[in-house]
């Protein structure tokens, strides 16, 4: 049980730090496109660079129109860091004292609802502004394979919490 607690500790804090990553990438993409700064163009305006601060070298790139903004660029780095984040909260449960308890099986629902409802809503979404790529539909595939994970794992983890409780009423 000692490794579980070590690997959860690691991929919790660089999850956590994934997340951290993307939610601020997304942040700074919002503030660059709104106000303009480090921000640059190519092909007269057709593409945008969103540079380093205070530097013109491009950090990350994209067309030009807003639903690509939206749905393709913005969409993908703020859901990414909240799949980061709920994610560190998952590891997080592995290595509290108690295993089996209300508040895991509430990090995994979370979980699990997030990576079954949000990918195909945003997807479909999506579908009617800007064309979607074959990728797309892997990684809908992926998150729900996850997500049904994620629920299997929470029930399990239901399962051991009503186990630990009859257990504590016969003591």
């Amino acid at each position: 049980m000692k490794t579980t607690h070590i690997v959860s500790r690691i991929l919790f804090y660089f999850t956590r730090f994934l997340a951290v990553v993307y939610f601020f990438l997304a942040a700074y993409s919002v503030f660059t496109l709104i106000t303009g700064l480090f921000l640059t163009f190519k092909d007269n305006g057709k593409y945008f660079q969103v540079c380093y601060p205070f530097t013109s070298h491009p950090l990350m790139l994209g067309d030009y129109n807003l639903p690509y903004i939206l749905f393709d660029f913005l969409a993908p780095l703020s859901l990414y860091g909240l799949f980061f984040l709920l994610s560190s909260n998952v590891f997080k449960v592995f290595f509290q004292p108690k295993l089996f308890t209300q508040n895991g099986i509430s990090h995994l629902r979370r979980f699990y609802l997030s990576n079954l409802l949000i990918p195909g809503i945003v997807i479909f979404t999506a579908f009617f502004f800007v064309p979607l790529d074959n990728e797309v539909s892997l990684f809908i595939l992926l998150h729900g394979m996850l997500g049904v994970f994620a629920y299997f794992l929470a029930a399990i983890f239901k399962q051991g919490l009503n186990l630990q409780n009859e257990q504590d009423l016969f003591i």
